[in-house]
C-alpha cells in the first residue's frame, strides 16, 4: 500500500531538464539530475528515449559529475554536451588542487553510432554554453577565456603560471569599479565575463569572436550560418540599469550589427525566422515591459535599431511568456521562441490560470492561439519540423505527477500529452501524493487564485505558504514541502496575491508601492474562506514563505496575531538593505517598485519594511537564512533576530552554512532534506502537538559540534 511522502524521499528523485529532439524528431535527449551517493551533491547524465516511446529511456553518459546541455548535430549523428569529467579523469600537474582549475567544464562529442565521447574544447577557463552551426562544422561556444591557450590567457590576464621559489602568493584583493559584480550562486562574476568563441568540430581550433566588458548571452545562428544573434548590454554604464539588446555578429569578420536599440530596451532570447531577414526576441522597453515580457520581431539588417523600432506581436494580448513558476521539484527553464518552418507562427510557453501551457502567435497579424490546456506545468519544450510533420517534446508535471518527458499531440483542436519516460516509477509506486484543490476569493475587485492540499477531512491544522518574487507565481506544479506537511496532519494553502505573474500587467503591478497590506489582504482572505468552510482550525494556523514570501510572512505576523507559529525563510526585513546589498544592489528596481531610491531618505521604504514593526511580533518564529545568500543577504535575518531576541520574543535563528538563496530548490541534498525536517517539526510542534513554547534545539550535527567545541574549550 502506498505510504506518505517523507523528506528523505528527495534523495531518490530523478529530475529531467533540457529536452532536445533529434533533427528527424525520432529521439529525445535530455539531462537527468540525481543525488550523489554521499548526499552532498548532485550528478547529471545525458539520457535518450525514442519519441514514440517504443523502448525505455536509457542513460547515454556516465554522469560521474555533471554531463548536461545535450545538443544533436544537424545531421543527427553526434550528440554534443557540456561536462566537467576532465577534473576526474585528466590529471594536471600544473594545477595541484582541483579547485584551482578553471578549465573543468568543456564541450564533448559523442558519436551516436557507437564509441566514447571525446573532448572537443580546451579553453583555459572552460565552456559555459554552446550551439551548433547549421552545417555542423563548428560550434559557437561561450567562455570567459581571453586566450585560446593557457599561456596566452594567463599573459593577457596578468596571471603568473609558474612561480619562482620563495616568492609570496599573488594578491587576492578584489578591486571592483562597478555594481553587479556578483551573482547569487555563482559568487563573484566581475572577473569572469563570457564571450563567444568559434570552435572547429574536427580540429578543435578556437577563435574568439567577441569581447568587451559585458557577457554575451542567448546565441542563435542564422539559417545560412553566416551570422549569430545574441543578447548583451551595450550601454556605457551597464551596471546601473538592467538592459539588454539584440546584436548580430558576422562569423567571418566579427563585425557587429545592432538589431534593437534604445536607452530603455530589454530584449533577450533571439530566434531567427526561416527567411533569415527577421529576428524574434523576448522582452520590451522599460517601464512598459518592466513586469511583462512580450514577443517582438526586428529586421535582421539592423534597420529597426532605433528608438521605437521593431514590432510588438503580443502586447495587446496581455500574456506573460517567461514568467517564473515556483516548485521545489520541477526545474524552471523559462521559455524559448520557436518560429514555424513556414515562418507564419512563433511557438512559446506562458502561464494561464495557474497552469503553464504552449501557445503560438502569428508573425504577420499577432493572432494568438493556445495550443495546450491542463492543470499542469510545462516547464520546458523543444520543437522539430520535418516536412509536414511537427514533433514537440516537453517536460510536464502536476501537483501529484513528478516531471517526466512527454510527447505533445496537437490534433483536431485538442492537445494530448503522452509520457515517454517513467524516471521515478519506484517512488511513484511507493508514495502517495495528495491532490491540490483550486480555490478562489475576491479581494478589492480582484480574483485571487489559490490551492488547498488537505491533510484530511474537516477542520485541520493549516499552514499558509507564500511565494517569492514578488513577481513569480504558484500553480499546478509539484511541491515536496507541501506534501510532507500534509502527510503530517497539516493542510497547506497557497495562493497568488496581487503582484503575481500570469494574470496580466495590471494584476502584476498591483503591489507597486504596496508590498505589505494589499498582498496580506489577498492571502488572509483565502485563509478566512477556508475557516468559513470549516476546512481549517482557527486555533492551529501557521504561515511561511521564502524571499518575498519571507517578507510577507514577517509583515503578516507583525500585523495579525492569529497564527500559532511561523517560519520566515531567506527573507527581506529591511528594504533599504535589500536595494543596497547583494546582487540586486542598484536603484532601478527600488524606483520601479517604490518610486524612490534608498539613499534619498524616502520614508516609504522604512514604512514598507517589516523590521519597522518587529516589536509587534509575538508569534513563535523560526528564521531560516543561508549564509552565502547574496540575493537577500544574511544581514536581513540577523537584524530581525536581534530585535526579537532583545525583546525576549519566542524566536530561533537557523543559519545554514555554505548555501545560497536557492537552498530549498537546488541546495545541497542533505541540507534540503534537513530543511524539510525542520519545517515539518516546527509546525508539528505548535500546530499538531499544540505546544506553546519553543521546542528543544534539534539534535544532530549542530549539537555534536557544540559538545566538541565545549570539550575543546575546557581543555
Amino acid at each position: 500500500m502506498p505510504r506518505a511522502p517523507r523528506p528523505e524521499d528527495l534523495y531518490r528523485l530523478r529530475i529531467p531538464t533540457e529536452p532536445r529532439l533529434s533533427p528527424d524528431g525520432r529521439q529525445v535527449a535530455f539531462t537527468v539530475q540525481t543525488v550523489a551517493p554521499t548526499h552532498d551533491g548532485y550528478r547529471q547524465a545525458i539520457w535518450l528515449v525514442p519519441a514514440d516511446g517504443g523502448s525505455p529511456a536509457r542513460q547515454l553518459t556516465i554522469g560521474s559529475k555533471h554531463d548536461r546541455h545535450p545538443r544533436f548535430s544537424p545531421d543527427g549523428r553526434t550528440l554534443a554536451f557540456l561536462s566537467d569529467r576532465r577534473l576526474a579523469i585528466e590529471e594536471d600537474p600544473k594545477a595541484p588542487k582541483p579547485e584551482d582549475r578553471e578549465d573543468g567544464t568543456q564541450v564533448y562529442l559523442l558519436p551516436l553510432d557507437g564509441g566514447e565521447a571525446r573532448r572537443l574544447t580546451d579553453l583555459p577557463r572552460g565552456a559555459d554554453w554552446f550551439e551548433w552551426s547549421p552545417d555542423g562544422s563548428q560550434l559557437a561556444v561561450g567562455s570567459a577565456s581571453v586566450g585560446s591557450t593557457r599561456e596566452e590567457d594567463a599573459r593577457r590576464r596578468g596571471k603568473v603560471l609558474k612561480r619562482e621559489p620563495d616568492t609570496p602568493p599573488d594578491s587576492d584583493y578584489r578591486y571592483v569599479d562597478r555594481l553587479n559584480y556578483m551573482l547569487n550562486g555563482a559568487g563573484f562574476t566581475y572577473d569572469r565575463v563570457t564571450h563567444m568563441w568559434l570552435v572547429d568540430v574536427v580540429s578543435g581550433d578556437a577563435r574568439r569572436l567577441t569581447d568587451g566588458p559585458v557577457p554575451d548571452e542567448d546565441p542563435a545562428w542564422s539559417p545560412d550560418g553566416r551570422r549569430i544573434a545574441f543578447a548583451r548590454n551595450r550601454r556605457r554604464d551597464h551596471d546601473l540599469r538592467y538592459r539588454r539588446d539584440i546584436t548580430v555578429v558576422d562569423v567571418a569578420s566579427g563585425g557587429l550589427t545592432p538589431i534593437s536599440a534604445g536607452a530603455d530596451s530589454l530584449f533577450f532570447g533571439p530566434a531567427w525566422l526561416p527567411d533569415g531577414k527577421r529576428i524574434a526576441a523576448l522582452g520590451g522597453r522599460i517601464p512598459a515591459n518592466a513586469y511583462r515580457n512580450d514577443i517582438w520581431v526586428f529586421a535582421a539588417d539592423g534597420s529597426d535599431a532605433r528608438v521605437g523600432g521593431g514590432s510588438d506581436l503580443s502586447g495587446r494580448h496581455d500574456i506573460m511568456p517567461g514568467s517564473l513558476m515556483n516548485s521545489d521539484v520541477t526545474v524552471g527553464e523559462g521559455t524559448r521562441l520557436f518560429p514555424s518552418a513556414d515562418g507564419r507562427w512563433i511557438l512559446f510557453s506562458a502561464p494561464i490560470d495557474g497552469g503553464y501551457d504552449l501557445w503560438r502567435i502569428g508573425v504577420e497579424d499577432g493572432r494568438l492561439e493556445r495550443l495546450t490546456s491542463g492543470q499542469h506545468y510545462v516547464s520546458s519544450f523543444d520543437v522539430v519540423e520535418t516536412g509536414r510533420r511537427r514533433t514537440i517534446a516537453a517536460i510536464r508535471s502536476t501537483p501529484i505527477d513528478l516531471p517526466d518527458v512527454h510527447l505533445v499531440g496537437l490534433e483536431s483542436g485538442r492537445s494530448t500529452f503522452r509520457r515517454v519516460t517513467d524516471l521515478n516509477a519506484e517512488v511513484r509506486s511507493e508514495v502517495s501524493l495528495r491532490p491540490a484543490v483550486e480555490r478562489h476569493v475576491t479581494v478589492d475587485g480582484r480574483d485571487i487564485q489559490g490551492w488547498l492540499i488537505a491533510s484530511g477531512d474537516g477542520r485541520r491544522p493549516l499552514v499558509t505558504e507564500i511565494h517569492g518574487g514578488p513577481h513569480t507565481l504558484y500553480g499546478w506544479s509539484p511541491f515536496w514541502e507541501f506534501q510532507v506537511l500534509a502527510a503530517n496532519g497539516i493542510s497547506v494553502f497557497y495562493s497568488n496575491p496581487r503582484g503575481s505573474e500570469g494574470y496580466g500587467r495590471d494584476f502584476n503591478e498591483a503591489n507597486l508601492r504596496d508590498w505589505g497590506d494589499g498582498p496580506m489582504r489577498d492571502v488572509l482572505a483565502g485563509v478566512d474562506a477556508l475557516l468559513t468552510d470549516d476546512l481549517a482550525d482557527p486555533d492551529r494556523l501557521g504561515v511561511t514563505g521564502g524571499s518575498y514570501g519571507g517578507y510577507l510572512t514577517n509583515w503578516i505576523v507583525a500585523h495579525d496575531q492569529r497564527f500559532r507559529a511561523a517560519i520566515t525563510c531567506r527573507s527581506v526585513t529591511d528594504l533599504p538593505m535589500l536595494f543596497l546589498t547583494g546582487d540586486i544592489s542598484q536603484g532601478e528596481w527600488a524606483e520601479l517598485e517604490f518610486g524612490t531610491v534608498p539613499w534619498n531618505g524616502a520614508t516609504i521604504l522604512r514604512e514598507q519594511s517589516p523590521i519597522t514593526y518587529a516589536e509587534r511580533i509575538r508569534t513563535p518564529l523560526l528564521i531560516q537564512h543561508s549564509e552565502r545568500d547574496i540575493r537577500t543577504t544574511v544581514g536581513q535575518a540577523e537584524a530581525l533576530f536581534t530585535v526579537l531576541r532583545s525583546l525576549k520574543r519566542p524566536v530561533r535563528f537557523m543559519r545554514v552554512p555554505d548555501e545560497n538563496h536557492e537552498l530549498t530548490r537546488s541546495g545541497t541534498p542533505f541540507r534540503r532534506v534537513e530543511n524539510l525536517v525542520q519545517v515539518r517539526d516546527w509546525f508539528r510542534h505548535f500546530l499538531v502537538d499544540g505546544r506553546r513554547t519553543l521546542p528543544p534545539p534539534p539534535s544532530g550535527r549542530s549539537r555534536r559540534a557544540r559538545r566538541r567545541e565545549g570539550v575543546a574549550a575546557q581543555r
